[in-house]
């Protein structure tokens, strides 16, 4: 039997690994910032397995007879798509958080063993743990000088080549040179010398520049120093540099090739230095311990100020979100012709809906791909069409769509259930699960909150419905979304537990703006989320001690009343589903015509509080 494509990489992996002299390799999805999405060139996670998701870790062990070999580790949102992608015969699936590489190390690992890693791909914390696993057993964490996954990667592409750009001011709402200045002011006051930046949205925020260099994401690959002073030097490849860049960094940043960021680092020894460990990785920390630097973990000084929105860029989101609501609506209407016939496809939806926020002649990229699921598909968290996971949307069944598109002026993320009209209603489980799941975002985009609130004070608003009825589902409620940036953007989030920030928790501030996604998936039958992003603002309450917050409602676009009991609405709920869809036809209706509008007329036709019982 011949061997697979995977199991062949997987063999020359462990071959480079014996001729390094390893027992094992760690193989995460990262690059050299950390980033969640990462660039091609950065994919060695999915080239040698077969993954397609956004988060996960291989270790492979050198010794192939072992039992076992070679593991995968993957959160919940993964746990289908693992199984599908990625060969079980040669792969153990992990689950996180209930295990983790260095607990899966600690206990299978062989004695004294030499596990290898990249210290560019790995923060220094979990360095840390998985070398003090390791060391119970007798064995060591090995930093590597060449990635042995790239000695075998034959045709692993090159980062991409693709120029910076200038985001413009009226976008970006301040200038770069004012918040290069509130970091040199920050470091003044901390009594720091430097701040190392490494995080690409961050860097992309704070120069006020763009890229290609990650799709999704416009962002461009580089690091900076930043000094007290108000001096910063811009490591970038100088192919990316333009005229148009110099005149925008003008002469207080000194662009310098990426290849000097190490050999600068060497240069800081003596100085306080800032370094975020969940954005600078392992390396940085080595080089700048190395040169004598004195070290100081901070929180990234760019992500919170990033996070807090100014007034250009909420109203540049209230733009993007209209249009992009338009495409939506559009796309919608389309499928509700096209979709019950019963030949349309999950890539065809998809490549459908792309093609309605092309017209715009404002989409700039999508702002991730695309989760076009129908039936079982759709309960798949992170769901990834391809031509072999292809289905037809059949007439009589549940698909879930979450997209999103990046704008110059905003960044894109919404969810829709829609039912595929056919011979049947939609069954009553699955009303059931819709109805709970839309009573929980009406509850959480609903909620009024004192200032210092955090995101995980808030989850369980979006929860409680579906809790009531036995059910949950195993991800965020909400994350941070950018401006023209990443679509998850820290600190801010709303989930189950508030994350590990230095620090801890971040209390949601005016101005940041949140997904609200609850969901519900039933294992090879169908999902079904809703989303709409939120902005954080302050609200005004008659009477009120101390300083309250609510949200605002950003994105427009219908949601599918043929789901909805409304047997177990109440009538509080009721008026937000009317208000929600009079705001939707009020903004959205004006851009469309003919069927399209007549159809989003019906729509957003108000419900009659009398359907709900008395």
């Amino acid at each position: 039997m011949l061997m697979s494509t995977h199991g062949s990489r997987l063999e020359a992996l462990r071959k480079e690994l014996q001729r390094q002299g390893l027992d094992g390799f760690v193989v995460p999805i990262s690059d050299e910032h950390m980033s969640e999405y990462v660039g091609a060139y950065a994919q060695r996670l999915a080239w040698l397995t077969g993954f397609g998701g956004s988060a996960g870790t291989a270790v492979v062990l050198t010794d192939a007879m072992r039992d076992p070999a070679a593991a995968m580790f993957v959160d919940g949102r993964y746990t289908l798509q693992v199984r599908d992608q990625v060969d079980g015969a040669l792969w153990s699936y992990e689950s996180v958080p209930e295990t983790s590489v260095a607990k899966w190390l600690g206990d299978h690992a062989p004695e004294g063993a030499r596990i290898g890693y990249d210290p560019w791909l790995h923060g220094k914390n979990w360095v840390k743990a998985v070398s003090e696993a390791l060391a119970k057993n007798g064995g060591e964490l090995v930093a590597v000088t060449a990635n042995p996954v790239d000695a075998v990667w034959a045709d692993r592409p090159a980062p991409s080549p693709a120029t910076a750009l200038v985001h413009d001011e009226s976008h970006a709402g301040r200038s770069s040179a004012e918040k290069r200045g509130d970091l040199a002011a920050w470091l003044e006051a901390e009594k720091l010398d430097a701040a190392v930046i490494c995080a690409l949205d961050s860097l992309a925020w704070l120069f006020n520049i763009r890229g290609s260099d990650i799709e999704r994401t416009p962002v461009v690959l580089a690091n900076a120093v930043v000094h007290a002073g108000g001096q910063a030097e811009l490591f970038i490849a100088p192919g990316k540099v333009t005229s148009e860049l110099r005149a925008h960094l003008g002469n207080v940043v000194t662009l310098r090739p990426a290849e000097d960021f190490a050999d600068a680092l060497a240069t800081l020894a003596g100085k306080r230095v800032a370094a975020d460990p969940d954005s600078c990785v392992a390396a940085v920390f080595g080089l700048l311990g190395d040169a004598g630097a004195e070290v100081i973990e901070k929180p990234d000084p760019c992500a919170l100020p990033k996070a807090i929105k100014n007034a250009a860029e909420q109203a540049g989101h209230r733009a993007a979100q209209a249009r992009d609501g338009a495409a939506l609506s559009r796309f919608l209407h389309w499928l509700s012709v096209e979709a019950p016939g019963g030949s349309l496809t999950e890539l065809a939806a998809a490549d459908r809906l792309q093609a309605f926020r092309e017209a715009t002649g404002m989409l700039r990229d999508l702002s991730f791909d695309t989760i076009s699921g129908s039936g079982p598909n759709g309960a798949i968290v992170h769901y990834r069409v391809s031509e072999e996971t292809n289905r037809t949307l059949e007439p009589g069944s549940v698909f879930l769509l979450d997209s999103g598109g990046q704008y110059p002026d905003g960044t894109t993320d919404v969810t829709r259930t829609v039912w595929i009209a056919g011979p049947d209603e939609p069954p009553a489980e699955v009303r059931d699960r819709f109805t709970r799941v839309l009573k929980g975002h009406i509850a959480l985009a609903l909620a009024v909150f004192p200032r210092g609130t955090k995101g995980s004070q808030l989850d369980v608003l979006a929860r409680q419905h579906l809790w009531q009825g036995g059910v949950d589902y195993a991800h965020g409620t909400g994350h941070g979304v950018g401006s023209f940036l990443s679509v998850h953007e820290g600190p801010q989030r709303i989930a189950k537990t508030g994350g590990a920030q230095p620090g801890g928790e971040q209390e949601l501030l005016a101005g940041m703006i949140l997904s609200n996604e609850p969901g519900y998936y039933r294992t090879g039958a169908y999902g079904i989320r809703i989303e709409n992003l939120l902005l954080v603002e302050p609200r005004e309450i008659a009477g009120a001690e101390g300083d309250w917050l609510g949200f605002e409602t950003l994105t427009l676009a219908p949601i599918e009343a043929r789901l909805v009991d409304w047997s177990i609405m109440t009538p509080g709920e009721i008026d937000w589903w009317n208000r929600y869809h009079a705001r939707v036809l009020d903004v959205i209706g004006p851009q469309l015509g003919g069927e399209a509008r007549a159809w989003l007329e019906a729509q957003c036709a108000a419900v009659a509080l009398q359907m709900t019982p008395v």
